[in-house]
């Protein structure tokens, strides 16, 4: 069976998120493609870009496991998507191994955190909101060896 085109990925993801937005209100497809294109520009392969598309799909219900496990897609992708999916209550230390121990994931996660990191985005927030979130950011680049990232004891 062959696998699913970067094409036929994002239009999975757009669809399974059509009805989400995120925590500013703005539709959450726009994180999506800018994880994907971010994923692209740091030099990532189509397996990357892939698991960039899909890389909260899982966490955030939108598509199973199941589904995953079934789609017509490397297995590769599928470890990424699945190390990036962090567990409710999971700490961040665990899901921060789980990356750096799946080929491939780090550079994904790195262009999530900096979307979601874009000061632009954050203005959007809570003052709460922003400094937690902020935080926690800086936490798990730290975590994960990248620039920016705060040390952890």
């Amino acid at each position: 069976m062959p696998y699913l085109t970067l094409t036929e990925v994002e239009a999975i993801a757009r669809e399974a998120h059509a009805a989400q937005t995120d925590k500013s209100g703005r539709p959450y497809t726009e994180h999506l493609a800018a994880v994907a294109e971010g994923v692209r520009t740091r030099g990532g392969s189509e397996e990357q870009i892939a698991a960039g598309w899909l890389h909260d799909s899982v966490e955030d219900d939108a598509l199973s496991r199941e589904w995953l496990e079934a789609a017509a897609l490397p297995q590769s992708v599928k470890d990424m998507v699945l190390a990036l999916t962090k567990s409710k209550g999971e700490d961040l230390e665990s899901y921060t191994r789980r990356i750096l121990a799946t080929p491939g994931a780090r550079l994904v996660k790195e262009a999530d955190l900096a979307h979601n990191a874009d000061p632009a985005r954050l203005a959007a927030l809570d003052e709460a909101t922003r400094t937690r979130l902020t935080a926690k950011y800086a936490k798990v680049r730290g975590l994960l060896g990248l620039p920016g990232g705060r040390p952890t004891a």
